[in-house]
């Protein structure tokens, strides 16, 4: 009889969903985010964020995965943060914007998750247009459907 599987333990994100396995290290915790989420968001994005100050291309990239991941990520308590967030995303992505009281996604399409995945095959900003687009419209679909 072959041994069982030995099987990574994981954690599901509250907030977008995204199920992962623990990564080492500690940092801050985004509100609304598992540790592991927020752990692959500060890694994935590390490169870039250090750049921002030299390069408007990669401020823009970090801009819009910060709003990206906040507009996933409900700070319990703060809701209006969340608002602030998509407000801004969906405005660098020139969409009207979802109206108070929309209703949240119950489902995302794309996580930071699926943004990590594509590092090693092609630049950041690309999977992180991806993304923010995919947020945006996940708001717009959730927004028709409750409306």
């Amino acid at each position: 009889m072959p041994p069982a599987a030995r099987s990574e333990p994981t954690e599901d994100c509250p907030g977008c969903g995204a199920v992962l396995v623990p990564l080492p290290g500690s940092g801050a915790v985004h509100p609304g985010a598992s540790p592991s989420c927020s752990r692959l968001f500060e890694v994935t994005l590390r490169g870039p964020r250090e750049e921002t100050g030299a390069d408007p291309a990669a401020a823009e990239v970090v801009a819009l995965a910060d709003d990206a991941y906040a507009a996933q990520h409900l700070a319990p308590g703060d809701p209006l943060a969340v608002r602030a967030a998509l407000g801004r995303l969906l405005a660098s992505l020139g969409e009207p914007a979802v109206p108070g009281g929309a209703p949240r996604p119950a489902r995302w399409r794309t996580t930071i998750a699926d943004v990590a995945a594509d590092l090693d095959v092609i630049d950041l900003s690309v999977p992180v247009g991806t993304w923010a687009r995919s947020v945006a419209e996940d708001w717009t679909s959730a927004r028709s459907a409750g409306a």
